[in-house]
């Protein structure tokens, strides 16, 4: 790595004053930028450690929505009894990310922050309609996600929370590479106070909303809803794991799968 310096702050507003400066970057799980590090991809002036903020960790239910801390590892929030009463689907989700080591260290506010076309996260907040807390504002996740690893977050803003709806119905269901278990193709579906949403990650170089697929199941809430409709390979994915148009075939196969998940 190229040398930095490294911050360990006990405080957001000690965080937010460390990162004023612009070449200083924020570190997490460390499951993205450590690797960029080691590759000499990145060169930062400071590593800015959040894991000793203790407010970004939290995990608690506000009424009818769940609010979960950006630093919140993906083992605690599997095994969280809160989030497995709330939306188990989100539970479900968290424990099949990665493996035993990624678990433990990756966090849910480092992987939106990151913004991974193969992440997990990005298809539960599109499909829940999810709002992010920054220490600046609130986003809703429709206008959140722009692009291949890119966001609305602006320089020197942090991520704090994530609060999700909490639905009637949810599920989720993906097919992943056998090697690096990244998704290939992910569906997320749920009926609730956003209505109907089905968001599909990995297929594509960022979530995408299914509109075709909502409408269908506005309508008829089951697998055979969807079972027709067909995703467009253009603009899709396509490399030596899979296809463009096998990437689309997976969009269907996964919907209906995730309506069966959610119930």
């Amino acid at each position: 790595m190229y040398d930095f310096a490294f911050h360990k702050p006990a405080s957001l507003s000690e965080a937010v004053a460390l990162l004023a400066d612009p070449d200083a970057r924020p570190i997490s799980g460390g499951q993205t930028i450590l690797p960029a590090l080691k590759h000499r991809l990145d060169r930062p002036s400071a590593l800015v450690d959040l894991s000793g903020i203790a407010e970004l960790r939290e995990i608690r239910r506000e009424g009818d929505k769940l609010v979960i801390g950006a630093m919140s590892r993906h083992a605690e929030i599997s095994a969280d009894a809160t989030v497995r009463a709330a939306i188990p689907a989100l539970a479900r989700m968290a424990g099949s990310l990665g493996d035993t080591q990624v678990r433990n260290r990756g966090t849910m506010g480092g992987s939106l922050a990151n913004n991974d076309p193969a992440a997990d996260y990005p298809a539960a907040a599109m499909g829940l309609g999810a709002t992010f807390v920054t220490n600046r504002r609130r986003i809703g996740a429709d206008d959140y996600f722009l692009g291949m690893f890119t966001t609305a977050l602006e320089p020197g803003e942090l991520l704090t929370a994530i609060e999700f709806p909490i639905p009637e119905k949810a599920g989720y269901a993906k097919m992943r590479n056998p090697a690096s278990r990244y998704v290939m193709t992910g569906v997320f579906v749920a009926r609730g106070p956003a209505g109907v949403r089905v968001a599909v990650n990995g297929a594509g170089p960022g979530v995408f909303r299914q509109a075709e697929m909502e409408a269908a199941l506005a309508a008829n809430w089951s697998p055979e809803a969807v079972a027709g409709i067909r995703q467009s390979p253009d603009e899709l994915n396509g490399d030596i794991h899979g296809s463009a148009e096998y990437r689309a075939h997976l969009v269907n196969v996964m919907a209906k799968r995730a309506i069966l998940d959610a119930g």
